[in-house]
This record gives structure tokens, sequence and C-alpha cells, in this order.
């Protein structure tokens, strides 16, 4: 099982950069990052980057992150991952551009 985080191209440029990252700005405000399951991807970027097209999409392995992922509930009392420190380019099994298509963002086969 994998995970997931959107970044926004930017963001993710910065995180290669530097080799690892606290976040987004709404990571940084709730100190943690978030992460979506494969079941949850869709409607978080549908939620939260509605209009945005230069995306990426980074699948991280939950056992690389240890023991500072934990599960925590939120939207719909659902339980979603959250990490507990720096992610690390070391962390990150995959990336790949999440584009904008016209009924919403377009997510790479075999993910579901």
């Amino acid at each position: 099982m994998l995970i997931f985080k959107i970044f926004r191209r930017s963001e993710w440029d910065d995180f290669r950069r530097a080799g690892a990252t606290a976040g987004a700005p709404v990571d940084l405000a709730d100190g943690y990052i978030h992460f979506s399951t494969a079941a949850q991807v869709a409607e978080t970027a549908a939620k939260h980057f509605t209009a945005e097209s230069d995306l990426v999409l980074v699948a991280i392995d939950p056992d690389r992150a240890g023991p500072d992922l934990k599960w925590e509930p939120s939207r719909g009392e659902q339980l979603f991952p959250h990490l507990y420190r720096r992610l690390t380019l070391d962390d990150v099994v995959w990336d790949k551009s999440l584009p904008l298509g016209a009924t919403g963002h377009i997510f790479p086969e075999g993910l579901w």
C-alpha cells in the first residue's frame, strides 16, 4: 500500500533541491505533513487543488515513514496519514505529474 502527497510544481522542485521538506503551507500551519490514501486522494485534489494544473503526485511507502506516521481522523471521520517529521527524498517511491483535465485531475493509471 502506498500513500500520496500532492505538491505544487514549485514545492516539489524546492523539495527535490533541498532533499527534504516540512511540507506545503497547510502542513506547516498544522504541524504535520498531510497525506491521502489511494481512496482519498481524488477527493483531496478536488477539495484543495480544484483549478490547479501544475501538480505532482508523490507516492510514499508508509513503512519508510516509520513511527512518525500517524493515522488520525479527519474529513468525514476517515483516518488520514499524517507525518510528524520532515519528508525526505528517501521516503519517496515515485512521482508523477498530476495534470488538470476537463473533468478534474488526471491520475496515473493503476492507482486504484
